[in-house]
């Protein structure tokens, strides 16, 4: 493997972006036009599947049979067809768990799809999970556990960073763009009772070489944070900047660790905005006595105004079966989440034309006396996040009320308000980083 540059060293620590920058913003951080990307998509589908579906099981030990992993009727493009069909832009696979069980032929172990009795032994996930991606309009992203409790090198540092960069290489080489590399901190035993001592620079540095477009995902980035809880909920303050030396490496604890995490820091020097992992049941892998215990269509509302909500992107679980078919009540309840939240947010309230300005508070004039019951506003978080405390007012007759107030604005932040008949919406900003850009405001209808 060829040897990092300083240059992408420091980048793959988050130090020094080889993204392109949009702009500048005096001494902000501003987003990549990756970063930018990934926001806008809000909703993404994290795909749990692997042996743990065929054991009933979270979380494997390394010692499963390939042959248990036996689909019967699995179809990557049904997966695909319901996300687009709830709204995502892309979605994420689990080529490997902690269980160390490859989705994909490597050449790195045996532990694989190739020993196992699936499409006789000659099929790939990965290729059927990206093609169908592909085939759909959505973007690919991949999850590679950095825990491994089958692979005997494990917790040999130096062997095991090879193994895992051999395995990295595999995936971000074979299969197209990948739009999102997916880590987590997980360190665990492996197969001889020890820990590894992850390389995460070298691992990040390799994904900066080989997939260069691709933003990843981990405790500490180093582009894109956990926001510190796994119930779909962000931090009512929400910043995008981070400081990186409060959490320098994934896997890290405590509470100052846990509060960067889910809110950030006002005065950070790097963008890294929050994802909102969650499943759509109790569980990451499938299993049957769940199949009553799928999100209610409320639910899954209502994780939108805590994650997107909230200047986040939500990551929503969603397991195959053992059939490798979603379950047909998962894909009620995601295509009934879609069509709610099409009709809350597909009937804007009109406003006159006019101009928002800097200058006083921003906000919008209706065409004519009208029930809302969401607000929404936006930054243009192209120039960075600026607003940290704000509040909102409506019109009624010829007085203000106030409906809302804040911290933090980012890409996108949504009021549930009590329904009021309401002639105008503005929105103060009380404090501010820098002087606010434009603040876009709209308006809804109660749901």
């Amino acid at each position: 493997m060829a040897t990092l540059s300083r240059r992408e060293l420091l980048a793959a620590l988050g130090a020094l972006p080889l993204l392109p920058r949009l702009g500048r913003g005096a001494s902000r951080p501003i987003p990549t036009v990756s970063q930018l990307l990934w926001q806008r998509d809000e909703l993404a589908l994290f795909i749990h599947f692997g042996v743990n579906t065929f054991t009933d099981r979270e979380w494997g030990d390394g010692r499963e049979s390939p042959s248990i992993f036996a689909p019967d009727a699995l179809d990557a493009r049904q997966w695909a067809r319901t996300a687009r069909a709830a709204g995502a832009r892309a979605r994420v696979l689990t080529p490997k768990h902690h269980d160390g069980f490859c989705l994909w032929p490597t050449a790195t172990t045996r532990h694989s799809v190739a020993s196992s009795p699936w499409r006789g032994g000659q099929g790939d996930l990965v290729r059927e999970f990206t093609d169908a991606c592909r085939a759909e309009g959505l973007r690919a992203g991949l999850y590679l556990s950095p825990w491994d409790q089958n692979a005997p090198v494990y917790s040999d540092s130096p062997r095991y960073d090879r193994f895992y960069c051999d395995q990295l290489t595999e995936l971000l080489t074979r299969y197209g763009p990948i739009h999102e590399v997916w880590f987590d901190g997980a360190n665990g035993e492996g197969p001889n009772g020890k820990r590894q001592v992850y390389d995460w620079p070298r691992y990040w540095g390799l994904v900066r070489q080989l997939q260069p477009e691709a933003v990843m995902f981990s405790d500490a980035g180093p582009d894109v944070r956990w926001i510190g809880n796994e119930r779909g909920v962000a931090g009512e303050t929400n910043w995008s900047t981070v400081d990186p030396t409060i959490v320098p490496r994934p896997g890290m604890t405590g509470d100052e660790v846990m509060r960067s995490l889910t809110e950030g820091d006002r005065d950070g020097t790097v963008w890294r905005p929050g994802e909102t992992d969650t499943s759509i049941r109790p569980g990451w892998f499938w299993h049957p006595d769940q199949d009553d215990k799928v999100r209610s269509v409320d639910d899954l509302v209502e994780l939108h105004f805590t994650s997107v909500g909230r200047n986040s992107k939500l990551l929503l679980n969603v397991p195959p079966t053992r059939h490798g078919l979603l379950h047909d009540t998962d894909v009620a309840r995601l295509t009934a989440m879609r069509a709610r939240l099409d009709a809350q947010f597909g009937r804007p309230v009109p406003v006159r034309e006019a101009p928002i300005t800097t200058e006083g508070p921003a906000g919008a004039t209706f065409e004519r006396p009208t029930t809302i019951g969401v607000v929404e506003l936006r930054e243009e978080i192209e120039s960075g996040q600026r607003v940290a405390r704000h509040r909102v007012e409506v019109l009624r007759g010829t007085t203000w009320h106030e409906v809302g107030r804040g911290t933090t604005i980012g890409y996108k932040r949504l009021y549930r308000i009590d329904p009021v008949r309401a002639s105008a919406v503005r929105v103060h900003v009380d404090d501010a980083v820098l002087s606010p850009r434009p603040i876009a405001v709209a308006s809804y209808p109660p749901a």
